[in-house]
């Protein structure tokens, strides 16, 4: 039991204002080196911890604290973690989900918020928080039609704040845009990261699919769009490098696999590839048991596994330990390797989520569109 709540159960009958006491002098969940406290106060019949992490049940029961209205429950969490919770209350036989009442931390996503344990060791990057000193880009709204899926497309373009009409620039493709500036900050992160030299002032496309279920899970349309519809409007609208070493292609989860399948469907387009938590399911032996949504990622992964050939030059891949698709991106590395591709992959305490993809921005851009702060001249 944590050091401070097993002082206030000492006492045979802890009062009212003792449990008062304790709450206004402790900081919730309460972290005590790798073991963390979830403290929940309510009269309730039971409460679990509900947290997302492959390896540990789904759902974790809390005990009553005796002569209190307090419940907790204690994990083990390594250190540097971060993960995702919510707490499943019962009450009168009803269940509920909420956020954790004693944390302020959270985290959104397209499906709503969570409450967010910050582990012994973990710190958000202050290169993901917005900067007063950074000069920010700007946000263009862009429309264009696609022939591949006939049909207007929109997007957004990020120009950053040295942008030039006579000056050229590198470019970045990103899936699922809208979620990367809503959910992961990357407005944030790229103006600070361009404010201090890590990587070149670029522009960047940000895309996001009306259906990203189907058009990013190997998708032959999709990768027209980007090849033939997508780049030769960048093209004429901006001043691009002309050179596929200066085009990044980017997306996580299901847009890691649409990423990945594009450039290999469409070679030479996209030299560097940024890939988080790809969705990369693929079979060996029999059926996959990931559900029917995946059947075309795994059709897709299974061909790509059987001739990877070579894809892009650089691929910078990450993914969350504590999810349940680390086997598969850690599978992956070795058939992009035997491929000749430069391979860097980095490996997160954090599960699948947007903050997760955002605390891995840095080391990923800098890596495959480094700026001058990186260069290193002999």
């Amino acid at each position: 039991m944590n050091p401070a709540l097993a002082k206030l159960t000492r006492k045979s009958v802890p009062d009212a204002s003792d449990v008062d006491a304790f709450m206004s002098a402790t900081r919730f969940p309460m972290v005590n080196g790798t073991d963390v406290t979830f403290v929940y106060r309510g009269s309730v019949e039971a409460v679990f911890l509900r947290c997302w992490i492959s390896g540990l049940d789904t759902a974790q029961p809390f005990e009553s604290i005796p002569g209190t209205d307090l419940w907790a429950t204690t994990i083990e969490l390594p250190k540097g973690s971060r993960i995702e919770y919510k707490f499943e209350i019962v009450k009168n036989g009803n269940k509920e989900l909420i956020l954790d009442p004693l944390n302020a931390v959270t985290a959104q996503d397209p499906f709503g918020s969570n409450s967010v344990c910050q582990g012994y060791g973990y710190e958000r990057p202050e290169w993901s928080v917005p900067n007063p000193l950074s000069r920010e880009g700007t946000l263009h709204r862009k429309g264009l039609f696609s022939n591949a899926f006939n049909g207007t497309r929109e997007f957004q373009v990020y120009l950053p704040a040295t942008f030039r009409s006579n000056r050229h620039y590198p470019l970045l493709v990103v899936h699922d845009g809208e979620d990367y500036l809503h959910y992961s900050d990357l407005k944030a992160v790229l103006d600070n990261l361009t404010h201090r030299l890590e990587i070149p002032s670029l522009v960047a496309a940000l895309i996001q699919s009306p259906d990203r279920l189907t058009e990013y899970s190997g998708n032959d349309q999709h990768a027209q769009f980007l090849a033939e519809d997508l780049l030769p409007f960048m093209s004429s609208e901006y001043p691009l490098i002309d050179h596929c070493d200066s085009r990044c292609l980017m997306g996580a989860s299901f847009g890691g696999v649409a990423a990945l399948h594009a450039a290999w469907r469409k070679p030479g387009c996209f030299g560097n590839l940024l890939l988080q938590s790809g969705s990369f399911a693929f079979s060996d032996i029999g059926r996959h048991k990931r559900g029917p949504v995946f059947d075309p990622v795994v059709r897709f992964m299974n061909e790509f596994r059987a001739q990877p050939d070579r894809p892009a030059d650089r691929v910078f891949m990450s993914c969350g330990m504590y999810e349940s698709l680390i086997y598969e991106n850690r599978s992956l590395v070795p058939h992009l390797q035997s491929k000749g591709v430069d391979v860097r992959f980095e490996e997160a305490r954090d599960a699948h989520n947007w903050e997760n993809w955002r605390d891995r921005l840095r080391i990923g851009l800098s890596w495959l569109m480094p700026g001058p702060a990186w260069q290193v001249y002999e």
